[in-house]
């Protein structure tokens, strides 16, 4: 097999290929690490390489695979490539935050999620970029510079999860651990063209706590719905680290089978309020139109409500004014500017304005949890746009309109005022040639229903991975 096509197997297909000993963890390790060689210059997804560890750690693997009997089990990420967002501690490697405050911190513990993926085999390839703190959604920072998107050169990988999103999409490991709270995985996993979920709040613990723990969630970044399903597995579960943790008892990556015919599902192109380039728009609605090819009830419709944006941008802004509360005048100069603009804004708002930011997110919730009711699964565009610059702060106009920091992705930050889980597909390209992207949103903590229709939809309408790298 060409080492390109190693690149390009599933986690799931690389599980069956080691047991029945076709190929070695430590030849798909190698042609990995080559593949990044290759294209990691250009690209700038991995700021921080292991390549020593990840041979090693392959080795293993294949040692233990070599004595196992067929009926074995190993543990389910035995041997796979994995990459580690770079504002997940890792023990013993640089995790700098794409800040230059941290960038020489080498941490002497795991974060929960990665910690789980190395218990469960996980071949750490590196640390991938994110903007500073995950304050956007590029992946630009002062330490390391912007990660560009495999589809095209000079354009944005999405951030904060841009570097896992850009790794992934271009072969260069088949799993990618990211984290979302605004619409850090979805963002990215959209604009590069692969699957990412945001799972239902608190279902992957993380530690340390976000700058904005009641939005942030942890989750899989892949090429395929059941590598998505095979990591969350392996990553979701109550931990005493995170009080936001819980378990749920589902076994995720048994949930995929079985179809979606009968389920009701609603459609909306923009929720009422956001705006959307038609050329995106178009390309979407034809992919949620195909939920009825599935045999879903599938119904125009959204819940009367207004763009939550103030609620977000309250929470956010004012998260990271108080992160640099007592030294800001010290170390603003430091920092990106745009994000110091963020704290200035931050700065600028009152405890009671917080506190009425929280209560609205709680009757946002309410809102949300009655209409879905009626429904068993919501359908959008992801993104409102294809990707625009690499290194901007966002895309600075959707149709005319102009945008803010995180207020352009008007389909993603809902839901993470919801805590719903939420997933995005690959739904076709523009003439340009980017990726375009489905968001599938389903009920309070029901990550099982969105899965499967995610599967059923990659089914009727496989992704082509023809990328120019």
């Amino acid at each position: 097999m060409a080492a390109t096509d190693l690149c390009y197997l599933s986690a799931t297909e690389l599980r069956r290929h080691y047991r029945d000993r076709s190929l070695s963890p430590v030849e798909v390790t190698r042609a990995t690490l080559d593949r990044i060689e290759a294209h990691n210059a250009r690209l700038n997804a991995f700021v921080t390489l292991t390549p020593e560890r990840a041979l090693a750690e392959a080795e293993a693997a294949e040692r233990a695979f070599a004595r196992a009997a067929a009926d074995d089990r190993l543990p389910p990420l035995s041997g796979i490539p994995v990459s580690i967002k770079d504002l997940t501690p890792t023990q013993g490697v640089r995790t700098a935050r794409g800040s230059l405050l941290w960038q020489d911190w080498i941490p002497d513990y795991d974060g929960p999620p990665a910690a789980r993926l190395f218990e469960a085999g996980g071949v750490l390839l590196g640390k991938t970029n994110t903007p500073e703190l995950g304050w956007k959604g590029d992946s630009g920072n002062r330490v390391f510079g912007p990660t560009h998107n495999p589809w095209m050169q000079g354009r944005t990988a999405g951030g904060s999860s841009g570097g896992a999103a850009a790794a992934v999409a271009a072969g260069m490991g088949p799993l990618a651990q990211g984290s979302d709270g605004a619409g850090s995985v979805r963002m990215p996993a959209g604009l590069c063209g692969i699957f990412g979920l945001k799972p239902s709040h608190g279902l992957v613990p993380q530690y340390p706590p976000s700058a904005v723990p009641p939005l942030s969630h942890i989750g899989p970044m892949t090429r395929t719905v059941a590598d998505g399903a095979l990591m969350l597995q392996v990553m979701a579960g109550s931990h005493i680290i995170d009080p936001y943790s819980h378990d749920s008892g589902v076994e995720y990556a048994a949930v995929l089978e079985g179809g979606i015919e009968g389920l009701r599902v609603a459609w909306s192109p923009d929720l009422g309020f956001a705006q959307v380039d038609p050329e995106v728009a178009a390309t979407v609605a034809a992919a949620a139109g195909r939920f009825a090819e599935l045999g879903c009830e599938l119904e125009m419709a959204h819940p009367p409500l207004p763009d939550p944006w103030e609620q977000v941008d309250i929470i956010w802004a004012t998260a990271f004014a108080g992160i640099f509360r007592d030294n800001f005048d010290e170390v603003g100069d430091r920092l990106d500017a745009g994000l110091c603009a963020v704290v200035e804004h931050g700065q600028g708002f009152s405890g009671a304005d917080l506190a009425a930011a929280y209560i609205g997110k709680s009757n946002y919730y309410g809102a949300w949890r009655e209409f879905m009711q009626d429904y068993d699964l919501m359908l959008t565009p992801t993104l409102p746009i294809t990707a625009f610059g690499a290194g901007l702060d966002q895309p600075g106009q959707i149709n005319g309109q102009p945008t803010t920091y995180l207020g352009w992705s008007a389909f993603t930050y809902p839901f993470n005022l919801t805590g719903a889980p939420a997933a995005t597909v690959p739904a076709g390209r523009t003439a340009n040639g980017l990726p375009t992207a489905l968001q599938i949103i389903g009920r309070w903590r029901d990550d099982a229903t969105v899965l499967r229709a995610a599967a059923a939809f990659e089914e009727l309408a496989p992704w082509d991975y023809d990328l120019p790298v």
